[in-house]
């Protein structure tokens, strides 16, 4: 297996012929509004474009996984890190199969996009030729976890690879920590960047719960969601010294834009 990391939470798994685009926001840097407008500093998003070698591994792509798309099925509470109008338009030309979860299913389905799988909670379905298990998210502490769009972290197994565990958008739950318990992913996948809206408490992971994550996690595990986002406070720098502190280093890979990770 092999985890192209492209930006943000957006990577494409690799198993032989199979390559699984996970989150896909694929628009031009800017092509976003802010997501802050006074917390953080008001610039557009994507903060950056694309590496270089996306296009090439896009063109690869043979189906999505999608964590979560929009709240309430409210096309401006869309969340457009992880599906935006150019991940729509790649979606749709393509035909690519989409396992979601299934209440975002109709929403997508309106827009042309092939919901192949429309997923429930801890229910594993096939897919891909192997099977995936949704987790669920809580997207943010607080009240305002209410207003978002609570989808799924996944668990996705494909044969002779090993399992990997997506977190997803959420803070750290029960569910997320029976999901590392109970499925013993053998990698796992966590948002750090530690979003944040103008108003209300964060909509991911403090530091302290990445790090309580990546120590409950049973093997290596990949940070994502940093730097790509103006609501997004935690770089990989800042990552990078809280594990250090911690002594845990060396279990995280924490990729570059256009990075490979061979597991």
């Amino acid at each position: 297996m092999k985890i192209h990391h492209l930006r943000s939470a957006t990577f494409i798994i690799e198993s032989g012929d199979t390559f699984i685009l996970v989150d896909p926001m694929l628009g031009a840097a800017g092509s976003l509004p802010p997501f802050s407008l006074m917390r953080f500093k008001a610039q557009k998003n994507p903060l950056v474009d694309l590496p270089t070698n996306a296009d090439a591994l896009l063109d690869k792509v043979t189906h999505c996984l999608l964590t979560h798309s929009n709240t309430f099925g409210i096309k401006a509470l869309q969340h457009a890190d992880h599906l935006d109008p150019a991940g729509e338009q790649f979606l749709i030309k393509r035909n690519i199969p989409v396992a979601t979860p299934q209440k975002d299913a109709s929403y997508l389905e309106a827009k042309g996009i092939n919901v192949s799988t429309p997923l429930k909670a801890w229910q594993p379905q096939a897919f891909a030729g192997g099977t995936v298990t949704p987790v669920p998210c809580q997207h943010g502490h607080g009240w305002i976890h209410k207003l978002m769009a609570n989808g799924f972290g996944l668990v996705l197994e494909l044969p002779n690879e090993p399992s990997i565990y997506i977190s997803g958008d959420t803070v750290y739950t029960t569910d997320v920590k029976r999901a590392l318990t109970e499925l013993k992913p053998d990698i796992t996948v966590v948002a750090a960047g530690q979003a944040q809206m103008d108003v209300g408490q964060p909509l991911l992971m403090a530091l302290d719960e990445v790090l309580a994550f990546i120590q409950a996690s049973p093997g290596r595990v990949i940070a994502n969601h940093m730097e790509a986002l103006n609501h997004c406070p935690v770089d990989r720098a800042t990552l990078a010294k809280g594990l250090e502190q911690k002594g845990i280093r060396d279990k995280v890979y924490i990729p570059q834009d256009g990075e490979t990770i061979a597991l």
